[in-house]
């Protein structure tokens, strides 16, 4: 027994801590799919020191640590303990009977390992587990989907499997830990070597150097005092110069400030007479403003006017209109009067013939009486009869009378109607078409109304546009007339900065004159002063000439003999002296110190704040490569003293500390350098051309507003002249509506009246029918009543025929002048209603008449008034327009007074150009007088750095080194031969004496550590050759052993066929692959990729139990290797298992009842909880005791 327990605590599906002992031969683990049988198969896994995440089936470390369910919280770490019994000494490093080895890991990303609970590193537990068959590349666990892993691998990957139970794993680590030594010392042996070649080359020109160093110190001395004597001399005549020059300098800038002021003074009156033009816009701007509005004063009280005199034709054609219906009332008047005469007429006829008529009927009725008394008795009934008979006939004829009364009237009135009808259509008619042309003329007033209305919101709109524009421009004016005073400005600083940088002024005399001179072609080869041939930026400038120092006025050529050519001209001339830097001889390096640019304050290297041609990279380096440019002095004194002023640093002020660690400082002109006039001058050129396209753009800008105002204020006009004809087409309307209003409510009082007569009409008639039927009907009954009278007579009078006949005939005569007389009677009612329906139509077109005369007596009123408001307006319109006209000439005279003011303006520019060249004339005395100061003050400065540079000595240390010269030019000459003559001892190492001692004395270390080195080489790889021969032998024989018992497995559990293990290269066995073939029983040779999954499984399986057999492990874990196999392969491979179980102890995952069969304990794995695993056990051994199975 080997593995004792297993604990697992917060790890995967494991969150409590679990136990698992281990004591018999086989375990079996089993449970459900996910209830987490392979997380055991990976905690021993992992505990052993697996690193890939993948293995462990997870994306990342973290994975490991059990995450929490929605009943439980994550944990906040892994443990997995692996207890192994160590009584037969498997581990022979650890003297204790178990092993305990931990590995935890928490969710911050921390491991921690340990062995018997002592704290370890990961390589520990590696090497613990190293040719045992345990541990990450060994073959204890078989994890789900090793099987075909391995058979599915290239020859040359199966190696690692072979070699760990061949058991020379630790020789191969042991093996390539030698090689990396080795490779460690073989790139020692080449370092050390190329240092001793390196140095090989140094010692001998050092000697040399060494000799020439001790004959260059002796010259420079002499040459260092001389040097420091004249440079002496030369700042005396330097400072004497510069007290004339400051006098000067004085004198200049007091007229500059004169000229100052006078330019301020016609600056300011230039500014009056732009505000008294600018007034003169406002008041040429109100003077149109009122024009404008007077004209438009004046057009609406011509608007008005016409509109008045649209009313009074309106009206006039209304009283025509009046008169016509009058004419037309009038005429119907004379014919309602001439029927009402012709009535009155016939009403007097009818009065006379019923008159006659009755006194006729009184005449018979006498004759009847008469007759009735000569009938005696008999003739008093019938006279009686007779009464009653001409009762009856007399009512009769009184029906009829008042029938043909009431006939006469409804045919009058049913004419009348018909006449009402009529008149009442072409009233309707008339109505109709007022209304009609009404709508029309109401619609035309609407749009009217809309459209002034609209256009008095685009004249608002174009009123605020307008405004708007007239501000635009204004302000474009305003900005034209500063943007052109700003580029006088800035032409006139330009014109003096160029003329200042053509002439040289700034450089010495001896400059200039070289310039000059190449300029006119006399001297070739010329490029320039180093100042005028680099560019840097505005805040490096001061820095910059601080740090070039005179090296500002050294001149670059081409070569050496362009030098000595402006050298000549120069003592030709004698025009002072000047250095030359030859292209082909100068040669400069920069600053290699390390760690400079990481401190704090640093800039950067000098060499590298410019900007110049590639061909001038030596000249710069060698004037600026070993200088530091920081931000202050402060951070300038902590870098040199860190560094132990080995360079020099420049602030950017100015400030310098020199090498050796003087210091040199002051106030400095930030803007009379002559890289400072360079840099204003290009920074002037890009805001003179900036400003130019601004200046275009006023100008654009101006032209734009002026042509956009002018648009504004036709589009004014325009929407004005629009409004007021909107106005006058309103009131126009107005008018006309007014009248049609009027005309339609005297259509509807006439429509009334007819409709109201109709009506009468209609009522009357229908009363009058009514009555005619009803005495049709007493007519009837009465002349009924009468006949049977008289029948009733005749019967009475029979007999007495002659007295028959006579009453006959008078009671015919009676009836028939009755009849008459009721019909003359009815004639006469209908006269008599006729008469007084035409007086009452005659009343109504009195009435109406006075209507109509009164309401045209009330036009001609209006008319009058209007023609008086006519005449007002007129007036007005007049005076108005002379107002405008007054206006007009204001603003004429205005524009008169602008085009003399802008005379004035032009002088005023004219002597305003004079006072801006008096100014720039004084500005570029005084900045030639200023130059030439600062060109003083940086001879002395430059003298003072050449004191620094060359000799590191200051000024007050030059005096006291400085001697009395008998002649300077003797000194100078002396001063040339003792350059020459170290010029002549060529390229001077002054440390040459120290790096000789230094160089010679590292060579003689170095070559005994070569020595050294070899031999170390030597011994490694005779380690290496001796590991390797141990390998090859110690794996040729475990492979042998391997390979039969291959063989022997594959038989016994195939029960039949062959199976091989061969090397792919026999002569190469520790890098070669192993190829696996097998022969099924029954079945020809065949490759692994031809066999079926179970085949491959069982082939795997072979071969892990032939490792085991020669090489057991303590344990081996398997999970479900058996999972392809059938149910007899799975209980053979179950009972093969059981055979080598006395060597090795085997952990079983499976869910084939084979395996369990086999097994001595059951491990049940549970998740009774989601997420959560649990573990039942069961010894089947002790089962088996108790249930007495065999």
């Amino acid at each position: 027994m080997y593995l004792k327990a297993l604990e697992i605590q917060g790890f995967k599906s494991f969150p409590d801590k679990t136990v698992l002992n281990f004591g018999e031969d086989i375990t079996a683990i089993v449970g459900p799919n996910g209830s987490g049988k392979s997380n055991i198969s990976d905690a021993i896994c992992w505990v052993m020191g697996e690193q890939s995440v993948r293995s462990l089936r997870g994306n990342r470390m973290e994975d490991v640590i059990f995450g929490g369910t929605a009943k439980r919280s994550p944990v906040g770490f892994a443990q997995v303990t692996l207890v192994l019994d160590n009584s037969t000494q498997i581990f022979p490093a650890i003297d204790s009977s178990e092993v305990m080895v931990t590995r935890r890991y928490y969710r911050s990303g921390e491991s921690e390992y340990y062995i018997n609970k002592q704290s370890v590193r990961l390589r520990d537990i590696n090497e613990l587990f190293m040719d045992t068959g345990l541990g990450r590349e060994g073959y204890s666990i078989i994890g789900q989907g090793r099987i075909d892993e391995i058979l599915s691998q290239r020859g040359t990957d199966r190696r690692e499997i072979f070699e760990e139970a061949a058991g020379i794993s630790k020789y191969r680590h042991r093996k390539e830990e030698t090689e990396r030594r080795l490779q460690r010392t073989e790139e020692n042996l080449v370092r050390v070597g190329d240092k001793i070649s390196e140095l090989e080359l140094q010692v001998t020109p050092l000697r040399e150097q060494a000799e020439t160093a001790r004959r260059y110190l002796l010259l420079r001395d002499e040459l260092r005092t001389l040097e420091i004597s004249v440079w002496m001399e030369r700042l005396e005549e330097i400072k004497t110069a510069k007290n004339r020059l400051q006098a000067d300098y004085a004198a200049a800038k007091a007229a500059q400030e004169a000229a100052q002021a006078r330019q301020d003074a016609l600056y300011a009156e230039n500014e009056q007479f732009s505000l008294r033009v600018q007034e003169n816009d406002t008041r040429q701007e109100q003077a149109r403003q009122d024009a404008e509005g007077f004209a438009a004063q004046a057009a609406g009280e011509e608007t008005a006017a016409e509109m008045l005199r649209s009313g009074i034709q309106n009206r006039i054609r209304s009283i025509a209109d009046l008169e016509e219906e009058l004419e037309r009332q009038l005429s119907r008047s004379r014919s309602a009067q001439e029927e009402l005469d012709g009535l009155r007429r016939r009403q007097e006829e009818l009065d006379g013939q019923i008159a006659g008529l009755e006194e006729e009927l009184e005449k018979l009725r006498e004759q009847a009486r008469q007759a009735a008394e000569s009938a005696g008795s008999a003739g008093d009934e019938i006279a009686a009869l007779q009464a009653g008979e001409t009762l009856a006939a007399d009512a009769a004829a009184k029906g009829r009378e008042r029938l043909s009364a009431l006939r006469a009237g409804l045919e009058q009135m049913d004419a009348r109607q018909r006449d009402v009808e009529r008149e009442l259509a072409s009233v309707q008619a008339q109505r109709d078409t007022a209304l009609r042309d009404a709508g029309t003329v109401r619609r035309s007033l609407e749009d009217a109304e809309e459209e002034a209305r609209s256009a008095a919101n685009i004249i608002q709109g174009h009123t605020l546009r307008m405004e708007g524009r007239e501000s635009r421009a204004q302000a474009a004016a305003d900005a034209h007339l500063q943007l052109t005073m700003e580029q006088n400005n800035l032409d006139s600083r330009i014109r003096m900065l160029t003329e200042m940088e053509k002439e040289y002024e700034g450089f010495s005399k001896a400059v200039r004159v070289v310039m000059q001179s190449a300029g006119r072609g006399v001297l070739g080869g010329i490029h320039g002063p180093a100042a005028s041939l680099m560019k840097t930026g505005g805040k490096f400038a001061v820095a910059l000439e601080a740090a070039l120092g005179a090296g500002m006025q050294n001149i670059v050529v081409d070569r050496e003999e362009d030098a000595k050519s402006a050298i000549q001209l120069l003592k030709q001339r004698d025009a002072g002296r000047a250095t030359f830097l030859p292209l082909t001889a100068i040669r400069g390096d920069e600053l290699r110190e390390q760690g400079v640019e990481g401190e704090p304050g640093f800039v950067g290297l000098a060499s590298r704040l410019i900007s110049h041609a590639p061909r001038y990279d030596h000249i710069f380096r060698n004037l600026l490569g070993r200088t530091v440019v920081v931000e202050d002095l402060d951070c300038g004194i902590a870098m040199a003293r860190k560094y132990q002023h080995r360079f020099r640093i420049v602030t950017l002020d100015g400030q310098i500390i020199n090498r050796g660690g003087s210091m040199t400082g002051g106030s400095a002109s930030k803007s009379a350098g002559v890289l400072s006039r360079a840099n204003e001058l290009e920074a002037l050129g890009r805001r003179r051309s900036a400003l130019s396209e601004q200046l275009s753009g006023a100008q654009r800008e101006k032209e734009e507003a002026a042509r956009e105002l002018q648009a504004a204020r036709y589009e004014l006009q325009v929407a004005e002249g629009q409004r007021r004809a909107a106005e006058d087409a309103v009131l126009k309307l107005q008018g006309e509506l007014r009248q049609y209003t009027a005309l339609l409510e005297s259509i509807r009082a006439g429509a009334e009246n007819l409709a109201g007569e109709s009506d009468a009409l209609t009522a009357r008639m229908a009363g009058s029918r009514e009555e005619i039927a009803a005495i049709q009907k007493e007519i009837e009954a009465r002349e009924g009543e009468a006949a049977s009278l008289r029948r009733t007579i005749q019967e009475k009078l029979a007999g007495q025929t002659d007295l028959q006949r006579y009453s006959s005939r008078l009671g015919e005569d009676m009836s028939e002048r009755k009849e008459r007389l009721a019909g003359l009677r009815a004639q006469r009612e209908a006269v008599l209603e006729s008469t007084a329906r035409l007086e009452q139509t005659a009343r109504d077109l009195a009435g109406d008449r006075a209507q109509r005369l009164a309401r045209a007596a009330d036009y001609r009123r209006a008319n009058d008034a209007d023609e008086l408001e006519i005449g007002r307006r007129t007036e007005a319109a007049a005076s108005l327009r002379l107002s405008a006209k007054e206006c007009q000439d204001r603003l004429r005279q205005l524009q008169e007074a602008k085009l003399r003011l802008e005379q004035e303006r032009t002088t005023m520019g004219a002597r305003l150009k004079e006072c801006n060249e008096a100014v720039l004339d004084a500005e570029r005395e005084a900045a030639r007088l200023e130059q030439k100061l600062n060109t003083g003050d940086m001879e002395e400065r430059q003298i003072l750095d050449r004191l620094w540079e060359s000799y590191e000595v200051s000024h007050s240390a030059a005096m006291e080194l400085r001697i009395e010269l008998d002649s300077t030019a003797k000194a100078v000459r002396r001063i040339g031969e003792l350059k020459r003559e170290i010029s002549g001892l060529g390229s001077v190492n002054a440390g040459a004496i120290e790096e000789f001692a230094r160089v010679n004395e590292r060579y003689t270390y170095l070559t005994g550590q070569r020595d050294d080195v070899e031999k170390a080489r030597g011994e490694l790889l005779g380690i290496i050759a001796e590991i390797t021969r141990e390998m090859t032998a110690i794996f040729g024989q475990q492979f042998r052993l391997i390979q039969d018992s291959f063989q022997e497995t594959f038989l016994d559990l195939f029960g039949g066929g062959q199976a091989a293990l061969e090397l792919e290269d026999p002569s190469d066995i520790l890098g070669c692959g192993i190829e696996i073939k097998v022969q099924p029983p029954g079945k020809t040779l065949r490759t692994l990729s031809l066999l079926s999954g179970g085949e491959k499984a069982f082939v795997a399986i072979a071969l892990y139990f032939a490792i085991l057999k020669v090489h057991p492990t303590p344990f081996c874990v398997m999970d479900e290797i058996e999972a392809a196999l059938d149910e007899p392969n799975v209980v053979r491979v179950a009972r093969y298992m059981r055979s080598i179980a006395r060597k090795t102890q085997f952990i079983i995952i499976t869910h084939r009842r084979g395996t369990m069969e086999e097994a001595d304990v059951l491990y049940g794995v549970t998740m009774q909880e989601k997420g959560v695993s649990k573990m039942l056990s069961i010894n089947l051994n002790d089962v088996s005791e108790e249930l007495n199975i065999k």
